[in-house]
């Protein structure tokens, strides 16, 4: 934040009720413990009383809320050999975003803890939910119905229609906007004037009118900023990518955090990831070529895959490329709405509805599907091992392998690619085959008992089935997911 926006914030949190549950004032005694207490119940009750944020303020008299100063920089602070700030992050749960700022007004010095209001759950301090009841900070668990509250609350956030930066000027819009990309992608005419721009971001909800100015939303900021750090609540959201030595994450050869929105920014961040990965040299019409070991459109649909799916709400992290020698991870926070298992029959579900119709509209993805089935398809045309999916309580995983041989994969690879193969031949009206899984893995007819030992192995861990239980005949057999 600015000096200007900072000594705005001040004067307008000075102005607040006494009694305010989403602001606490104090000047110069500190304690760890009850800071991170603070934040807590600050970050719950903010959410409680419908507010963006809460505040804890060191410079402002309680009684009073008189201006006095304070002498206690919390920037410079440590809790044993940790900074303040970070041991603060690590002890609170969820990871909710919260900032310290430091600046001097008037010749006094100030100091604002700003934190992020509780979304999809409360947030807690080492275990410990709080939430502020009139001017008092208590434990929540002594107050189930403002718990309740605050569950029904935040379930109704729609992060899109949130805004990134509120009373923006047209300037301000114009200047932090990339419009022409916005009108390019659309196949629209810019218009000549001002105002024909302003009403079609109007119309996109990339922008919303606040009285005389606006409200950049945090759909317009996340998909065409110019630059995504001039808005503090998306800084956090760029895509990194991380392109390590080796098969593990000891030795980083280079990084690169994206700048500009996911949607101006695509294509550039595709043709990076394209650059950063192996390739093979192939021979075209007597001519020496170097592709990619990596389906192309399969690196697309993940990536913008990982972009529309990632959970908003889990502060700190964002959609993250990993490239390592042997393969490539695309991670996304947030675990899915539906089950791995079922990536590629079920129909898709998004928890951010109007970023990903966006960027539908945008030809980014897909009009329909989640483009799994692709995915995969496109890991059997390159002979690949098939996709692996990871997920965890606060993230979801996709691994595509480099090329690897039917006797270099293991079990479980194997596994993997009949399952994943049995479930492509279903949604394409088709059934497996021992067949047709010989001519996935590229081996000849008279390797018919190595396949028919894997489908076997599947069939023992519960994902394919038989189509005829009652044929006996296992050279004709065929062979069903265990949904279908």
């Amino acid at each position: 934040m600015t000096q200007q926006e900072l000594e705005k914030l001040l004067k307008d949190l000075q102005a607040l009720p006494k009694e305010c549950e989403w602001a606490e004032f104090k000047v110069d005694y500190w304690n760890p413990q009850e800071i991170g207490e603070y934040l807590s119940a600050l970050s719950n009750s903010s959410c409680y009383h419908h507010q963006k944020y809460g505040c804890l303020v060191f410079g402002i008299e309680d009684g009073t809320h008189n201006l006095v100063g304070t002498k206690f920089k919390p920037l410079h602070e440590k809790k044993g050999n940790q900074e303040l700030e970070n041991w603060l992050a690590t002890q609170l749960n969820p990871r909710i975003d919260f900032n310290i700022f430091e600046f001097d007004h008037n010749g006094m010095h100030f100091a604002i803890f700003k934190v992020d209001a509780a979304v999809n759950m409360p947030v807690s301090f080492r275990g410990v939910p709080y939430i502020r009841i009139g001017s008092y900070k208590k434990q929540l668990d002594d107050h189930p119905e403002r718990e309740r509250k605050i569950w029904n609350r935040t379930n109704r956030v729609v992060f899109e229609k949130e805004p990134a930066l509120e009373k923006a000027s047209e300037e301000d819009v114009l200047r932090l906007i990339d419009y022409p990309g916005n009108f390019d992608m659309l196949k629209l005419p810019l218009p000549d004037n001002r105002k024909g721009i302003i009403e079609r971001l109007l119309q996109d909800k990339i922008i919303e009118t606040n009285g005389h100015v606006f409200n950049i939303t945090n759909l317009g900021g996340i998909l065409f900023a110019k630059n995504i750090e001039q808005f503090e609540t998306l800084a956090r959201k760029a895509v990194r990518v991380i392109v390590y030595q080796g098969n593990n994450r000891i030795k980083t050869k280079k990084e690169q955090t994206g700048t500009k929105g996911y949607a101006i920014g695509f294509e550039g961040l595709i043709k990076y990831v394209t650059d950063q990965l192996p390739t093979n040299e192939v021979i075209e019409k007597a001519l020496r070529k170097e592709v990619s070991v990596y389906s192309p459109l399969a690196i697309r649909e993940l990536v913008a895959n990982a972009i529309i799916h990632q959970d908003f709400s889990i502060k700190g992290t964002s959609p993250m490329i990993e490239i390592f020698d042997n393969r490539i991870e695309i991670t996304n926070p947030g675990k899915p709405l539906i089950d791995p298992l079922r990536f590629v029959d079920h129909s898709p579900e998004s928890r951010n509805e109007l970023l990903a119709r966006s960027m539908r509209r945008l030809n980014i993805c897909e009009e329909r599907g989640s483009g799994i089935d692709k995915v995969v398809f496109e890991c059997e045309y390159y002979q690949l091992p098939a996709p692996e999916f990871v997920v965890d309580d606060k993230f979801t995983r996709t691994i595509l392998y480099t090329p690897k041989s039917l006797r270099q994969m293991d079990k479980q690879d194997k596994i993997r690619a009949c399952y994943l193969h049995a479930c492509l031949r279903y949604v394409s009206g088709g059934l497996m085959t021992n067949q047709s899984l010989r001519s996935r893995f590229g081996i000849e007819e008279h390797n018919y008992s190595t396949i028919s030992r894997i489908i076997a192995e599947t069939k023992e861990a519960g994902l394919v089935k038989d189509y005829d239980p009652g044929n006996k005949s296992r050279t004709y057999a065929k062979y069903l997911p265990f949904w279908a």
